[in-house]
């Protein structure tokens, strides 16, 4: 009984600088952000309190509708999207056909480059008069093409979604990393009684590395809701704001010094954020495979 409760206090005080840090680096400033989202606030006069009056505002504010809608696009085909291409790649590597080594790193190589340059070099493919898309386009079409692919209504959110979700190396090594634990013999006593190779990844693999790609679209529906950089820019929210997002929004109250409205936007994006992501990883949840 004593040895047990000297483990607790030693297992106590080994988390406590951890807790400690948490607490002033995550939950203080959660705290504070709610609190000032109760207020009107410029950041230099005196506060007034308002209550919630701030979120209905926002509720009733359009683009925050626009916005919110385009997080759950971001969310969505990140999660899904962008995690499915991520595990079908590491599937297929995890083969190791010929290259492999080498398409491994193509693929992941994007996530050392800048998300800023990464950004730019798609504005650019994307451009109406000199893009690369809109010239390949011409070419297959045998006409001119001159599309403003971010300028448009309709395709300004499918463009930066697109160029974001084949990015895949992060995810994909994740995935490649947890498939590469898993026995041998499954598969090939699975060659054994016939089973063919997409049988195989079917009943094998996917099972056997499901927690990791929970895991991984928890990690990739989370970055959809903080998602910032490509919006800001490359189309900067528009065209009339289609491609907001809450980060960006809340960006553009604190340029306004509208403190309060943007704290009431944080707020709301972190309880949007926990609710669908806690919602989708239930719905995932399944049975537990122990290796």
């Amino acid at each position: 009984m004593i040895g047990k409760r000297r483990e607790t206090i030693g297992n106590t005080l080994m988390l406590l600088p951890l807790i400690l840090l948490f607490i002033a680096f995550f939950i203080y400033p959660l705290l504070y952000v709610i609190y000032t989202s109760l207020f009107e606030w410029n950041g230099f006069t005196r506060p007034d309190f308002v209550g919630i009056g701030n979120y209905g505002n926002l509720f009733r504010n359009v683009v925050f509708q626009t916005s919110a809608r385009n997080n759950v696009v971001w969310v969505f085909s990140l999660g899904f999207l962008q995690v499915g291409l991520a595990a079908l790649a590491a599937f297929i590597l995890a083969r190791k056909p010929k290259g492999w080594r080498f398409l491994r790193t193509v693929y992941f190589l994007p996530r050392v480059i800048s998300a800023v340059a990464i950004a730019l070099l798609w504005q650019t493919i994307y451009n109406a008069e000199y893009g690369a898309l809109n010239a390949i386009l011409s070419r297959i079409a045998g006409y001119p093409i001159r599309h403003n692919w971010l300028g448009s209504y309709g395709t300004a959110l499918p463009a930066i979604v697109v160029q974001q979700v084949f990015y895949i190396g992060y995810f994909m090594i994740i995935v490649f990393a947890s498939t590469t634990t898993i026995p041998r013999s499954y598969y090939e006593a699975a060659e054994m009684d016939g089973a063919t190779t997409f049988q195989q990844e079917r009943y094998i693999t996917l099972p056997m590395a499901r927690n990791t790609l929970v895991t991984s679209m928890t990690l990739a529906m989370a970055y959809g809701m903080r998602h910032f950089e490509p919006t800001f820019l490359m189309t900067g929210g528009g065209p009339g704001h289609s491609t907001s997002v809450l980060g960006l929004m809340m960006y553009k109250r604190i340029a306004q010094t509208k403190l309060g409205d943007a704290a009431a936007i944080g707020t709301l994006l972190v309880a949007i954020g926990f609710t669908l992501i806690m919602t989708i990883r239930r719905l995932l949840r399944g049975e537990t495979y122990e290796r």
